[in-house]
């Protein structure tokens, strides 16, 4: 019983990492220090699909660990510092909320997430059943982090971080995805990196910004 209390403890500790780590993300102006906290809940949700694999016994999240480490913590991280270099994109100038608006908004939306997920808390038989609402919280964060910036990167960085909560949604609720399912999300995920950093350098090229207000200005050529 100690024990099981504290595996309990640490799927706590690693679901409310997370949710810090979406509020830093939300609050963070420097795209270098988003990519970044990004790779670090990539850390913190393969940790936790460790520690719910070793609890539960399930085998197929210990491969689903090991792929989170080499996708979301090593490879897109990379990705992501490579194009931020190639592109020389640092800051995010001129978000659609300030700080303090953002954060409450973010507050809000946290309330809201608990609500939303208590009936499916209340369904769920699973012993991470209490993350639900966290992981919530951090799929709804992610989306205001979307729509609150302007540069295309730091938006690729809120909708990765949207997919990391999906997945901990999963993985509290159900113990997690089948194995062709997550494999799927992987590759569509690395296909959508490869699409978008060739958009990057298109938006660059044309606008010679990355800023995405420049699209509006896009209209049909007859």
């Amino acid at each position: 019983m100690p024990q099981i209390a504290l595996d309990q403890q640490l799927l706590d500790a690693c679901a409310a990492v997370m949710l810090l780590l979406s509020f830093a993300m939300l609050s963070q102006r420097r795209i270098v220090s988003l990519v970044n906290l990004y790779a670090v809940q990539g850390g913190a949700l393969a940790t936790a699909t460790l520690l719910v694999a070793w609890r539960t016994g399930e085998g197929h999240l210990y491969l689903s660990a090991a792929l989170t480490i080499a996708l979301k913590v090593i490879f897109l991280p990379w990705l992501l510092h490579r194009l931020i270099r190639r592109l020389e994109v640092y800051w995010d100038t001129e978000p659609l909320l300030n700080v303090s608006g953002t954060m409450l908004a973010g507050l809000l939306i946290v309330v809201f997430a608990f609500g939303l997920a208590q009936p499916i808390t209340q369904l769920a038989s699973t012993a991470t059943r209490s993350a639900i609402g966290i992981a919530v919280s951090v799929v709804l964060l992610a989306f205001l982090m979307m729509i609150t910036r302007r540069k295309a990167m730091s938006q690729v960085v809120g909708f990765l971080s949207m997919e990391n909560g999906l997945f901990f949604a999963a993985m509290s609720a159900t113990y997690g995805m089948p194995m062709v399912v997550e494999l799927g999300v992987a590759l569509d995920v690395l296909v959508a990196m490869l699409v978008l950093g060739v958009f990057f350098f298109q938006i660059r090229e044309q606008f010679d910004s990355l800023d995405l207000h420049h699209l509006e200005s896009l209209k049909e050529r007859d």
